[in-house]
């Protein structure tokens, strides 16, 4: 069965074994918290039988086909693809043609069509970032885009440059740091939600069952979803932040693991993709996992962050922080509703952690979001509204804690997933914090940070690590480790997100706020103001072609890749520079009088002043703009 359903569908959840869901084979019992299993064990990860796709493969290439070989131990099976019909077929060795010529590939992302045809898309190299249950993690760091066709000469010069920007498209995404995938393990899915599930869903495919919301190749293994027995040739691969580490505390050695995946719902860029969608799915929605695995034992603590979760956009305008505007005619509460429904069925107990301001433009999001929440009267969802940059002004960066012991008592509550190396479950989580500030990165990092810390003081406590009194603050080395970490997973989201790294880092990596963090913050922000504005319109495209929201339709009829410019936007820049330019020359040249000098000077800088309100006031014409049509509306 396909795994490629709607995120609303109730087969999907029963599919993929919710985070707070028994297994099929449970029976839930009929009281207020019956979100949550009541069985005292679970099996082992490392003794389930499990689905595996192969690990290692050889492409033999041809001029009418592409042969891929399996190269597993005991591994028979090649897949063939012909590059005149487009077919997918199975194969032995003995078929593979002695004048191919052969090259080894890590792993297959997938096939898209595009102006000049189908191409595949391969892995041609990845790193090892460690193990998780005797599992290899690995990202793809390197890919390449092989055309089905051998020649171009089929299209006209105009369809071979709209050809050429599809696949730097794509090369764009693929150059984005933070793909990984594993081959006989399921990345998709926490530790929970795979403690919780039936055998029969273990043997399922990695493609069948994989939580599509974190499959970023599933557009592109569409093909394969349709021939199960493909299957073992495509790997589902996520997109985020993963590190592994081992760390010492008291000489125990035990596994620290974060896992960030990346929603693929509603996908893109910072200010393109903002609000929800009709679905309900967020912009910048991303899981975040923290794993600790010590002596056969395991435990996780799950967080979430997502946009704010009803109809708005923030389009850039060339103002360093365009206002952000609420739908005035959109019915919020169906997208709402919809959103926390989910989350609560994967997820069980809500508890928002609101960080925007509350006070300026972002001040009406707030109120609105507290309105919604009011208004659906759940007692599954809390809302906290913590104005992050009022409490930490001037500095103040100790009054985090003031949030952090407010929804200690609710942390307490939710718990945490923790099993021991007999298996026997001694906790699991009832519910989970969803972060959010404007953009989901630097402030929400910051908090979930820290309310990671307090989860894993309390595990490793338990776990026999920590001894009694111990705080994980007073661990030197593994303090280095865990904040360095959180940031670089902060850096990764937002270079994802929003074209840069990510702010106030050196907070997470050092526990207090310095002037070259400042700084460096001032650079951030004005390499991400350039990106949001002259270069986030081809990235939003990109992203768009390799998730299908924007599919090629053969190469007939006029090409979207060229719009017409307005006057505005060739002749402005261009009076601009000439004006700017002449007031320059004019402060240089100094006329015979001082009063000549200033008259010129006067003159060429009102016009250069004039034509840069001129620009700014029509400031849409001027960013780079998607020019794609999605297959749903952005805002």
């Amino acid at each position: 069965m396909s795994c490629f359903l709607t995120t609303n569908a109730p087969l999907l959840f029963t599919l993929v074994g919710q985070q707070n869901q028994p297994s099929v084979l449970e029976e839930r019992e009929p009281e207020n918290e019956g979100y949550y299993p009541h069985v005292t064990q679970v099996s082992s990860l490392q003794d389930v039988k499990m689905a595996t796709a192969y690990e290692r493969f050889n492409l033999h290439t041809t001029p009418e086909k592409f042969y891929i070989e399996a190269c597993d131990d005991g591994a028979d099976a090649v897949l063939v693809i012909d590059r005149l019909s487009n077919e997918m077929t199975l194969t032995g060795k003995r078929e593979v043609p002695p004048s191919a010529t052969t090259r080894p590939v890590c792993g297959i992302m997938g096939t898209i069509r595009l102006v000049a045809g189908m191409y595949l898309i391969v892995i041609t190299k990845k790193r090892n970032v460690g193990s998780l249950l005797g599992h290899a993690v690995w990202k793809a760091v390197d890919f390449d885009i092989l055309s089905y066709k051998t020649t171009l000469l089929h299209l006209t010069e105009n369809q071979m440059e709209d050809n050429k920007t599809f696949l730097s498209m794509i090369n764009s995404v693929l150059t984005t740091d933070g793909f990984y995938f594993c081959t006989n393990y399921d990345l998709t899915h926490t530790l929970q939600r795979l403690a919780n599930v039936s055998p029969d869903f273990q043997e399922m495919s990695l493609l069948e069952r994989a939580d599509q919301r974190f499959v970023w190749n599933g557009s592109l293994l569409r093909e394969f979803i349709a021939q199960p027995e493909l299957h073992k040739f495509a790997i589902p691969v996520i997109h985020g932040f993963i590190v592994m580490k081992p760390c010492r505390i008291n000489g125990k050695i035990f596994e620290w693991i974060l896992i960030s995946r990346r929603s693929c719902f509603r996908a893109g860029v910072r200010y393109y993709v903002r609000g929800i969608d009709s679905e309900g799915h967020a912009a910048n929605f991303v899981e975040t996992e923290q794993i600790v695995l010590y002596n056969g034992g395991r435990a996780s603590f799950v967080q979430t962050r997502g946009s704010m979760p009803f109809f708005w956009s923030q389009r850039p305008n060339l103002k360093y922080k365009p206002r952000p505007l609420i739908s005035t005619d959109t019915n919020h509460m169906d997208g709402f509703q919809r959103h926390f429904d989910s989350q609560v069925l994967i997820y069980g107990k809500q508890t928002i952690l609101n960080l925007v301001n509350q006070k300026g433009s972002e001040k009406p999001l707030e109120q609105a979001f507290a309105k919604m929440v009011n208004g659906m009267e759940n007692g599954m969802i809390k809302y906290v509204a913590f104005d992050f940059h009022k409490e930490c002004s001037r500095m103040r960066w100790e009054r985090l804690n003031i949030l952090v012991d407010n929804v200690a008592e609710t942390q307490d509550e939710y718990s945490y997933f923790l099993v021991d190396r007999d298996g026997k479950l001694l906790s699991q989580q009832k519910g989970t914090f969803r972060s959010n500030c404007m953009d989901c990165l630097d402030r929400t990092n910051v908090i979930q940070s820290m309310l990671a810390r307090r989860s894993i003081q309390s595990q490793l406590q338990r776990m026999g690590v920590l001894h009694v009194g111990q705080r994980i603050e007073e661990q030197a080395d593994f303090e280095r480790i865990y904040k360095n970490a959180w940031a670089d997973n902060a850096n990764a989201c937002a270079k994802q997100y929003a074209g840069t790294g990510a702010l106030k880092t050196d907070f997470t990596r050092t526990g207090k706020r310095t002037q070259v963090g400042l700084l460096m913050d001032g650079w951030n922000s004005a390499v991400r103001y350039y990106k949001n504005n002259f270069s986030d319109g081809f990235r939003q495209d990109s992203i768009d072609l390799f998730l299908g929201n924007y599919t090629v339709e053969g190469t007939e009829g006029p090409s979207p890749l060229r719009t017409q410019k307005d006057w505005k936007y060739l002749t402005l820049p261009v009076v601009l520079v000439v004006t700017f330019s002449m007031c320059i020359i004019c402060l240089l040249m100094a006329g015979e009088t001082w009063t000549e000098t200033l008259a010129y000077v006067m003159f060429w800088g009102t016009a250069a002043a004039l034509t840069a309100a001129v620009i700014v006031f029509n400031g849409c014409d001027f960013v780079d703009a998607p020019k794609l049509v999605q297959k749903e509306k952005m805002d």
